[in-house]
This record gives C-alpha cells, structure tokens and sequence, in this order.
C-alpha cells in the first residue's frame, strides 16, 4: 500500500487521456418495478443504507418491509444519494433490488468505460463538490442527473483503463481485508461478552450492592456561578462526547452531592436506556444532570471496567427494554436500577477479565484507526487520479 508521501509523489501519464463529460460515459437507466414480489426482488435500498465514504453497498431491508419504491437498480450499478449530497453517499452494488427515489442509480456505458471505475469516479472529492454546488433546494437539498452529466474529467482510453483498475483495486482490497478483520474481531469481544456474563453462570446480587446509585440534578438556569454538567447526550457507550458541554449553577451542597470523581459510570436514564461510559476526569469539576444515573463503585467491591462490558452486554441482549416498564416514553428509574441483577465476580476474576477485555479492545482499535488511514489513502489516491 502507498502512504501519503508516495501518493504525492506519484506520476501518471496521462498525455492519451482524454477529457470527457461525466455523462458521456455514465447514463441513468430510470428502470422501474411494478410489482417486486412477483419480479424476485429481494433488496430494498433507502438512504440510511449507503455508508458515507463507504464505495460499497452494504445493507438493505427485505422486501417483506413495506415500501413504496419502485426505482430498479442492477449489480454493478452505483447508487448516488443525491439528496443532500454532501453527505457523500455512493457505493456499489453487488446485488440488484429497488431504491428510493432519493437515489440516482448510475450505470457505465460499456463501450467507453468499464463499470469497475465508476465507484471511484463518483467518490473523488471534485465530483461530490460538483454535486453539492448544483443541489438545489432549502433543508434538504438534491442534484439531478442532468447537472451531475455536466461534470468533466480525465479518462484514460478503454484498452489502458484495466491497469487504472489494478492501481485503485490495491487499495480496496487492503480496506476490505480490515473491514473484515474489524468485523471479526467486533464478533470475539462479543463472544468473549457471552461468555464471561451469560455462559460462566456467575451468582448474581442485586446491584445495589455493589454501587451507590445517584440520579443527577434537575435542569435550572444558570446562576452566579456555572459549572460544567453533563447530558444524555454527552453520554455515548464507553465513551464521553464532549464537543458541547453546558453549564448551571450547583450550590456548595450540591457539589458535594453531583460531583463526578474518576471511576464513576454515568447510565443513561431515558432515550437509549442504560447507554454508559467511566468518567475519568476528562474535565475538571464537572457534574451531571438528571437524565443520568451516577454508579459510584462501594467499597472497592467492582471494577468500572467490567461494570462497563456488563452494561454493553445487557444492552446487546436487550435486558434494559424489561426494566422501562410499558410507558410510551422509556425510563430507567433509581428504584429499578438498584434491584437490577448484575454478576457477582470475585476480584481477582474481575482483574483478569478487565485485562483481557483492554487486550482485545486495544487490539480492535488499532484495526479500526488502521481502516481508517487505509481509507484516507484511498481517498488521496483517487484524488491524485481524477
């Protein structure tokens, strides 16, 4: 694989390349479908399911899932979201099916270009930024066809284009090697989960008994002298977003009672119930409010860190949804969280489980910020290309 500095140093020829208009050699087949069932349709693609930066297609819904699309798309074809377009959505797809019409399905001309390029046409940066100057429209904005015709670019001539081919296709195969081994290693953490909290039959205690549990102070305008809170929002699983961080004013009393210390888990009481993260004093004299419950560690008696998996496991097996009782608006109460059944681990068992997990959580990031680079490479090279 290049890395950065290689990629800018990189020198193609390109003096029998030839400037073409984007929709000379691309076309959008408009076909459609009447009735899927009867046709074998079995793919239902909506925006949600186009990954942005993500050249492939992933994911779609069933066609037993109502839907009112009707727009065909066939394998090999690029799904562009042309609806707010900088949100940079085209991927291939590797199955045929129905799209919606927020999508412009986009199919190569064969006798000019091979269809494995046009992925990486429709995601170098000239052309997204081509779609979003020609989207009109207020709050959601959208390109047509026509305008995203217009775009020009550089084209190598068909009988030279395959080794073009072979150039990009070594950095996609790199990032499905690591989209694959992040995925294999998402599924060892989980089963890993399974196993320490499920299969090893651990005697469980109320988890009350292991931490105090504190709801957080209610909203009030700020007063003379604001310190930092925390929101629902701020909260996201093992991990803290604190991009915006409001403030209100806590009395002396209050501080003492809502003061975060390190090794606090803050549990989401409402919206994604049960959601949780460790504060470790990422900011100084910082507290909560009452959409959060403080867990705050008794005696010693439990780790954060396996408090944590153990949290990140009932919320996979959907333990949380039993515990919010039938209002329409789901909430995890103080009395309810307290008589939750958590494991009781011996603590030399909780040492070695918070090693292991740290291990294989280490390991999975590592991955992930090598896709990441993997992908950024990607991008330069397309860029450098086109």
């Amino acid at each position: 694989m290049l890395d950065m500095e290689a990629i800018k140093n990189l020198s193609i020829n390109k003096s029998d390349w030839k400037k073409v208009k984007f929709g000379d050699v691309v076309f959008e087949p408009k076909e459609s479908v009447k009735d899927p069932v009867a046709e074998g349709i079995e793919h239902v693609v909506g925006l949600e399911h186009i990954d942005s930066g993500d050249m492939h297609l992933r994911r779609s819904a069933s066609i037993e899932e109502s839907t009112t699309f009707t727009k065909k798309f066939s394998k090999g074809d690029v799904l562009f979201g042309r609806r707010r377009a900088y949100l940079k959505k085209a991927a291939k797809a590797n199955f045929e099916g129905i799209c919606s019409g927020d999508i412009t399905v986009m199919r190569a001309n064969e006798e000019l270009f091979l269809p494995e390029l046009l992925p990486f046409i429709v995601n170098n940066e000239k052309f997204f930024d081509h779609a979003i100057t020609h989207s009109a429209g207020g709050l959601s904005p959208r390109v047509k066809f026509q305008d995203l015709a217009r775009f020009e670019f550089q084209l190598p001539p068909i009988n030279k284009q395959q080794n073009l081919i072979k150039l990009l296709n070594v950095s996609s195969d790199e990032i499905e090697a690591k989209i694959n081994l992040v995925a294999k290693y998402s599924y060892l953490i989980s089963s890993f989960r399974m196993d320490v909290f499920k299969r090893s039959n651990w005697p469980v205690r109320r988890l009350n008994d292991f931490f105090e549990v504190q709801l957080g102070k209610m909203l009030s305008k700020n007063g003379t002298s604001p310190f930092p809170y925390l929101a629902n929002q701020n909260v996201q699983w093992g991990r803290f977003n604190l991009g915006k961080v409001e403030t209100m004013d806590f009395n002396e009393k209050e501080r003492e009672k809502f003061k975060l210390v390190k090794g606090d888990l803050l549990v989401c009481e409402g919206g994604e119930v049960g959601r949780t993260s460790i504060w470790m004093e990422e900011l100084e004299n910082c507290y909560y409010q009452k959409a959060l419950h403080r867990l705050r560690v008794i005696n010693e008696s439990y780790l954060p860190e396996v408090m944590l998996q153990f949290m990140i496991w009932a919320n996979d097996e959907e333990l949380f949804k039993g515990l919010t009782g039938s209002t329409t608006i789901a909430h995890l109460t103080a009395v309810t969280l307290k008589e939750f059944k958590i494991p009781s681990i011996p603590m030399d068992k909780q040492f070695e489980l918070k090693i292991k997990f740290e291990q294989l959580i280490h390991t999975h990031k590592n991955i992930k910020n090598n896709l990441a680079k993997s992908i950024m490479l990607q991008k330069a090279i397309i860029n450098k290309v086109f």
